[in-house]
């Protein structure tokens, strides 16, 4: 079976301002990359379209005061925060991004892919119930994994890398115990949660498992979080689905961050959820875009090395521009592999009483 490839040319008509960090270059850089690989005309690949979401999946999540509000102030211009305003037009794009989640799920559950990738925006896993934040709107996450529950899936594992903590995804959940949230993200950094000790309550106590990752975490450490944590716990939750919040800020060129991480190293994590999936579930994996603002050195790199994982092609020559690696040498720290592995231990005690792999 094919990979799909969620795309649609209006996902690049929002936009926040010419230099805002969430950009519509971010997806034209992309699509220009994927074209001069010849990734639309492989036999593996197949290009499917979204459809805006229904109110009704949309209100699964959201409040409806907050819903209309975007509505509202989506016909004139206006302001959530600081760095989210509303351009005009925005709702419907929005929508739209949401949809398209909800179409990479379809296609799957329908077998007419094998897996998906939603190269959707305006991104969603920082959008809460009654507000959004963070360049979100609707979390087209959460809108996607009630519309699998609502479909009859029961178990499903969110595995939100992106190198912002998923906040708006994790209030959604967190009392929720067929979900399974695990996020790793950089910290200290916006929005400031995902500190171990918030592990879900009511139901969902120990159903969400937050890793925070310091500076120079790098590609090893990254994999060092696969094996020491979410390996072990997929194995014990055996979820249902597998879906991706592929934030892609964590890369080493990210002007906003600092976990040096290469494309090469998002191809071996998907590569694992790859495996995941086929090992529990069938092989249901839905990825869907969220950050990531190097829109030059990185993500045409970094969705590519994804989509390669995804459609079982070779990765071995996956990596970037010869002339970005410097800044690689600089970024990356040794120091931070300790650093990390006592954040392991941390996640591995606050878990222990709900997981028998840390216990």
């Amino acid at each position: 079976m094919k990979t799909g490839i969620v795309y649609h040319k209006k996902y690049l008509e929002h936009e926040q301002s010419p230099t805002h960090p969430e950009r519509k270059e971010r997806l034209a850089y992309t699509m220009d990359q994927l074209m001069e690989e010849g990734i639309f005309e492989d036999p593996r690949i197949k290009l499917l379209e979204p459809f805006e979401a229904s109110m009704d999946d949309v209100l699964e999540v959201h409040a409806r005061e907050y819903v209309e509000f975007l509505r509202r102030e989506s016909r004139k211009g206006g302001f959530i925060d600081w760095d989210t305003n509303i351009p005009v037009g925005v709702f419907e794009i929005a929508l739209l991004s949401a949809g398209g989640a909800i179409r990479a799920a379809k296609a799957v559950l329908e077998k007419e892919v094998k897996n998906c990738f939603a190269m959707i925006r305006p991104p969603g896993h920082h959008a809460k119930p009654y507000i959004g934040a963070g360049f979100c709107y609707l979390n087209n996450m959460a809108i996607m994994v009630k519309w699998l529950k609502k479909k009859g899936i029961k178990k499903i594992l969110i595995l939100d890398w992106d190198a912002h903590h998923g906040d708006g995804t994790q209030e959604i959940f967190y009392d929720d115990d067929s979900v399974l949230f695990i996020s790793t993200h950089q910290m200290p950094l916006y929005p400031g949660t995902g500190f171990p000790y918030e592990c879900g309550s009511g139901n969902g106590e120990g159903f969400t498992i937050n890793v925070p990752l310091p500076p120079g975490t790098s590609d090893e450490g990254y994999m060092m979080v696969v094996e020491e944590i979410i390996r072990p716990v997929a194995e014990e939750f055996q979820p249902e689905f597998i879906a991706v919040s592929a934030g892609q800020d964590n890369h080493f060129t990210d002007p906003i961050t600092g976990l040096a991480l290469t494309a090469r190293g998002y191809a071996e994590l998907m590569n694992e959820a790859v495996r995941l999936s086929e090992k529990y579930c069938k092989g249901r994996l839905v990825a869907i875009l969220e950050g990531g603002y190097s829109v030059e050195s990185a993500l045409p790199y970094t969705n590519l090395g994804i989509i390669a994982a995804m459609a079982g092609m070779d990765i071995s020559c996956i990596r970037e521009p010869m002339n970005y690696l410097p800044e690689l040498r600089y970024r990356k720290k040794e120091a931070a592999l300790y650093k990390l592995k006592d954040n392991i231990e941390d996640v591995k005690k606050v878990h222990s009483k709900y997981w028998k792999c840390f216990s």
